[in-house]
């Protein structure tokens, strides 16, 4: 049976540094259930962290088909995705040294099974769910136990 309910994905990405020590931070809000998560990693960028907050979240579904919003302060993820730019990078197998190809794979595979929209918001402002994925990303970064980010290490970093 099909669902016209929305799950509402919040993400946040910082990095101490860019590379640096990076963390991610993301919210999920399925009606009145709310999940957060969040991972550091030591060794990443901010745009990496950005991204992973979404795949991170879309990755812990267990249904097809949802219609999801995202909302992230990222320009570039929000960009990518909605002006297109990911279409053309996916045709053109990242040609011209297009920086995470890793994680746009997983994120493109991922959304191909659902109805993922995007939607800016301004970071460090007023968005109390934008605040709090920020304290999720800093503190991943700053925490103990990092995970190793392998493809930006052995690739990019």
């Amino acid at each position: 049976m099909a669902t016209t309910k929305e799950l509402v994905i919040f993400t946040d990405g910082a990095s101490r540094g860019n590379p640096g020590p990076g963390g991610y931070g993301a919210i999920l809000i399925w009606g009145n259930t709310k999940k957060e998560i969040s991972a550091g990693y030591r060794k990443t960028t901010n745009n990496r962290m950005e991204l992973l907050a979404v795949i991170a979240a879309l990755e812990l579904l267990t249904k097809e088909g949802l219609k999801i919003k995202v909302y992230s302060d990222s320009q570039y993820v929000v960009k990518a995705v909605e002006q297109k730019w990911l279409d053309n990078w996916i045709r053109t197998n990242f040609s011209g040294g297009k920086k995470n190809p890793d994680l746009w794979k997983r994120y493109y595979q991922l959304a191909q099974k659902h109805k993922v929209s995007f939607q800016w918001v301004k970071g460090h402002a007023d968005n109390p769910m934008n605040n709090r994925c920020d304290e999720l990303a800093t503190a991943a970064a700053d925490g103990k136990n990092l995970l190793i980010d392998e493809y930006y290490e052995q690739n990019e970093g």
